[in-house]
C-alpha cells in the first residue's frame, strides 16, 4: 500500500481516461506553444533589433502567460488526477514535470520578465539584448519540461491502446 490510498480503478476508468486525455491535450498545446516562442516568435523579434523585440516582447508575454499558465496548471492537475484515481504512477511523473514549469517561471524566469518589462530599461542597451537571450534560454527549458511530459503522456496512451 502506497502512502496515499487511492480508489480502486473499477469504478473510475471514463474518468481516468478522460483526465489522462485532457493531461494530454494540455501539455501538447503547452509544449507546441513553448517550442512554437523558441524556434519561431523569438528569433523573428530578435531579428528586428533590441528595442523592436522588446516592445514586442511585453504584449506577447502578457497574453502567453494566461495561455500557458492556465494550460501548465490544468495538465498537471488532471495527470495528478489520473493517478490519484489509479492512471498509475507514471501519470504523475508526467503531471510532475508539465507543473514544474510553474515554480520554475516564477522563481527562475520572473525576475527577467520583471527587468524587460522594467520602464528604466534602455531598450538599446546591451543589458537589453542580454536580457532576451537570457529569457529564451530559460525559455528552452520550459519547453523542453513541457516536451518531456507530453511524450511520456503519448507512451502511456499508446500502451495503454493496446
Amino acid at each position: 500500500m502506497g502512502l496515499i490510498a487511492r480508489p480502486t480503478t473499477a469504478g473510475y476508468k471514463w474518468a481516468v481516461l478522460v483526465l489522462e486525455l485532457i493531461a494530454t491535450m494540455t501539455a501538447g498545446l503547452f509544449s507546441g506553444a513553448s517550442i512554437y516562442v523558441n524556434l519561431v516568435e523569438h528569433p523573428a523579434r530578435i531579428a528586428c533589433g533590441t528595442a523592436p523585440a522588446i516592445a514586442q516582447w511585453a504584449p506577447s508575454y502578457k497574453r502567453a502567460t494566461v495561455m500557458q499558465a492556465t494550460l501548465a496548471a490544468v495538465g498537471f492537475l488532471s495527470a495528478t488526477g489520473a493517478w490519484l484515481l489509479g492512471g498509475g504512477a507514471a501519470w504523475l511523473l508526467g503531471g510532475i514535470l508539465l507543473g514544474l514549469v510553474i515554480p520554475f517561471t516564477l522563481i527562475v524566469i520572473l525576475p527577467t520578465n520583471r527587468r524587460l518589462l522594467s520602464p528604466n530599461l534602455d531598450k538599446e542597451s546591451p543589458e537589453a539584448r542580454q536580457l532576451l537571450d537570457r529569457w529564451s534560454r530559460l525559455h528552452a527549458v520550459r519547453s523542453l519540461l513541457s516536451l518531456s511530459s507530453f511524450l511520456v503522456f503519448l507512451v502511456l496512451l499508446s500502451r495503454s491502446s493496446r
